[in-house]
């Protein structure tokens, strides 16, 4: 075990645990990076969609005349011109191409558009006319669960129920000293990427076409889009465009049917690009969640059993909610040993807008909710919370709620002890109202301020569970050109700012021993990678391409034995030459051994297998590893106006192995500023009509420089058996205690429930009114 603070500013290199530069860095500051929304080409049009305003309702008639009739309209679709499959998604093809007897979600798809300019595109939206006959709505996801309200997908309101027994309930109830419940609520979070949703279609000459756009899983794109358009796979390219951030907000589909309808239709490329309204609606967004949590314990503060009913609002369409729901429950228990437990997870159909992948993809829910409980427990048992995390905390044998034994790391307790040893941040000694809960916009001057410290701790599996047979494949290239030695890799792995394009170089250079790496665009052409979520990517893409340089190198020392007579087993690969394990003496150049071939290989990379859970007890090894994040939150609270100021988020995390420190950093910072946005100020307010108020980035709030904290970072590396290297997953594990710790720190501090996030001035201020 390894314990790295500050990490990037120690390590220098470009292989394998350098802070090795990112090579899209500087071009992103300086503004010169080539986003999805940045293609152009030659003769290309532009489209634009026709929107419901009502998130229920029938539709009567479409009339596109007047539409179609505007100077410089080259199209005007409706759902009669899709031209294969009508609906397409994640898991179930239940979502249409574009709405066609009725609309179930404000914002959802009626028709396109394609104009010879944008704003003559989005004139001529404006003048097609759908007659709608408005619905009662189902917005609340309790209600949509009684068998009374109307029914808005086929035969049931419910989308999955996951049931998980563990142990025996009678028992532990019989055991338990001091029982606590709570229920607890989290809102809707917009993963609030910079970049829009856009792309660009270009029809080729075999009646195919190809696409080019920001996503987070190229092949899963592939296999919905190419029904709907009624072409077989090998008709459709898709190249992975410049993304401007993702967070789970792009694996579903957006621009990418409709752009490739209207380009065969017109035979000319078609660019879609949404604004920032119409990004709101084009994207799904975290669930809004609904969790009632009972803990037992004994009376020294042994956990006895959990008990948990978590309602997860799926919104109109089915995306990825069975497996949300199913990652919610898994981890209800927290990462805390626990002998019983009675977990049902139900997400639902409502009117509101589609949820699916975000960041940390329902784990963030029951992390809050279980954290929150934690700290209750504390309190009734008269307690030391972090005594309590600690007496209970997971170790390597523990066996999960769903009967899998933890057998890879688990470092709960050093993650813990990390922040608990770490000092505290000095008392504030000065009135200026920069350092003060509002800042500068604040009236008073801290007459009412309180300070709060808070803990949380996370658990979350890495990778996909359940089953899945996950893959990632890579090619990689090795040639002489100019008298060196050149390594290239082709893979489909989706750069969405996590920093992949740097660590298959990083790879590739340990392995091959290579100076100059040349990283292809991601496309269509090679096999799948599956998708940049669920923490999966650099374990998965890493495994695929060390597999592949490490079968070049394999073929590279054979040469070299064979033209030297030494023992392959007694030479690497190093510094553009095959040396000496030895003695580090140079054998030969790469160049030399190489010569004029080209030496190519392909890895196909499988984790170990898993087994879905049964779904009477929810038992079984659904998980290929786990990953741990804990943070310490200090905050500063004006009681009088409700307003807090976060002093310091302090982190600790197992990070397996740091690939590239830097990076590294990079995603705990920002996991952990998305928790802040979520326990302080990010929700996208839905009202009881299903009417988005705030689908913009003036009233959808997220965190600032001003908003996010110091953040010390203690990373640890705990190798994983089974990874590349020992890494484990980074991306999402501070999204799961950031946004606990923040609220077990701000109940520190006032003494309050709080038992929804995000909290508002008013729950604040109101309610220290009234105590």
């Amino acid at each position: 075990m390894t314990t790295l603070v500050h990490s990037a500013q120690t390590r220098e290199g470009k292989g394998v645990g350098s802070s090795a530069l990112r090579p899209d860095g500087t071009l992103k500051v300086t503004g010169e990076f080539a986003y999805s929304s940045d293609l152009w080409i030659d003769g290309m049009v532009w489209a634009t969609t026709v929107r419901s305003p009502h998130a229920a309702a029938r539709i009567r008639s479409i009339d596109t005349s007047k539409a179609v009739a505007l100077d410089g309209v080259r199209a005007v679709l409706t759902h009669e011109d899709v031209p294969g499959a009508k609906t397409y998604g994640m898991k179930v093809a239940d979502q249409p191409v574009l709405a066609m007897d009725e609309v179930r979600y404000q914002g959802e798809a009626v028709a396109l558009v394609a104009a010879d300019h944008p704003e003559t595109a989005r004139r001529a939206a404006e003048l097609v006319v759908v007659e709608y006959e408005p619905i009662e709505p189902v917005t609340d996801s309790e209600l949509a669960l009684d068998p009374r309200t109307r029914v808005i997908h086929e035969d049931s309101n419910l989308v999955r129920h996951v049931k998980i027994r563990h142990g025996d309930m009678a028992q532990a109830r019989a055991l338990a000293e001091v029982v606590v419940t709570g229920d607890y609520e989290v809102g809707m979070q917009d993963p609030a990427f910079l970049g829009p949703e856009s792309g660009l279609a270009v029809p080729d000459s075999d009646g195919g076409v190809e696409l080019y756009v920001s996503s987070q899983w190229l092949h899963k794109d592939l296999e919905q889009i190419a029904p709907c358009l009624g072409l077989p796979v090998d008709k459709v390219r898709l190249t992975m465009a410049g993304v401007g951030g993702a967070f789970g907000g792009r694996e579903d589909l957006s621009v990418h049917v409709h752009a490739c309808m209207l380009a065969l239709r017109l035979g000319k490329p078609v660019k879609m690009m949404y604004n920032r309204h119409e990004s709101f609606f084009g994207h799904v967004h975290r669930h809004p969640a609904k969790m009632h949590y009972e803990h037992g314990a004994t009376r020294d503060g042994k956990l006895v059993y959990v008990k948990a009913r978590l309602v997860f609002d799926g919104g109109a369409y089915t995306s990825t909610s069975p497996v949300v729901i199913a990652n919610a429950s898994y981890f209800v228990a927290g990462a805390y040993e626990v002998a019983h437990a009675e977990i049902d997870g139900l997400a639902v159909f409502s009117n509101n807008p589609p949820c699916g992948a975000m960041r940390g993809f329902g784990a963030v829910q029951s992390a809050y909710a279980c954290e929150s409980n934690m700290d209750k427990l504390a309190r009734a048992l008269d307690m030391d919370p972090m005594e309590l995390r600690l007496k209970n905390a997971m170790t390597v044998g523990t066996i999960l709620p769903t009967g899998q034994p933890v057998d890879g790391p688990a470092p709960v307790r050093e993650l813990l002890e990390a922040l608990r040893t770490r000092p505290l941040p000095a008392a504030a000694t000065t009135t200026d109202p920069r350092t003060l809960p509002g800042g500068v916009g604040n009236t008073t001057r801290g007459e009412g301020i309180r300070r709060g410290v808070g803990y949380a701790i996370g658990v979350k599996a890495i990778g996909y569970s359940g089953g899945v047979d996950d893959i990632s494949t890579a090619r990689v290239t090795l040639s002489i050109t100019g008298g060196e030695p050149v390594v290239s890799i082709h893979t489909a792995a989706a750069e969405c700012g996590q920093g992949i394009t740097t660590v298959q170089s990083q790879i590739a250079t340990t392995e091959l021993g290579v100076s100059r790496v040349v990283v292809l665009p991601a496309d269509t052409q090679i096999g799948d990678a599956g998708s940049a979520s669920a923490s999966r990517m650099t374990w998965m893409s890493s495994g695929a391409v060390q597999g592949a340089c490490r079968l070049v190198a394999q073929e590279i020392l054979r040469r070299a034995e064979k033209a030297t007579g030494r023992i392959a087993s007694g030479l690497a690969l190093r510094d553009n030459a095959v040396v000496d394990i030895g003695t580090g003496a140079v054998v030969a150049p790469l160049a030399e051994v190489v010569g004029a071939d080209t030496l190519e290989r392909v890895h196909e990379y499988h984790h170990r297998p898993t087994e879905g859970i049964d779904p009477e007890r929810g038992q079984g090894n659904a998980h290929i590893a786990f990953a741990f994040c804990a943070h310490r939150a200090v905050v500063d609270v004006d009681v009088e106006l409700g307003l807090v100021r976060v002093v310091e988020l302090a982190v600790a995390q197992d990070v397996g192995k740091a690939m590239n420190p830097m990076a590294v950093e990079g995603q705990i910072e920002g996991g952990s500023a998305q928790g802040l946005g979520l326990a302080l100020m990010e929700e996208v307010v839905v009202d009881e009509r299903g009417q988005v108020r705030n689908p913009s980035f003036t009233d959808y709030l997220i965190p600032t420089i001003l908003d996010v904290p110091p953040m010390p970072i203690s990373l640890f590396e705990f190798p994983h058996p089974d990874s590349p290297y020992g890494l484990n997953g980074v991306g999402e594990p501070p999204t799961l205690s950031s946004t606990p710790a923040i609220m077990n720190a701000l109940r520190d501090a006032t003494g309050l429930a709080l038992a929804r996030v995000p909290v508002r001035p008013g729950d604040i201020a109101l309610e220290t009114a009234s105590v």
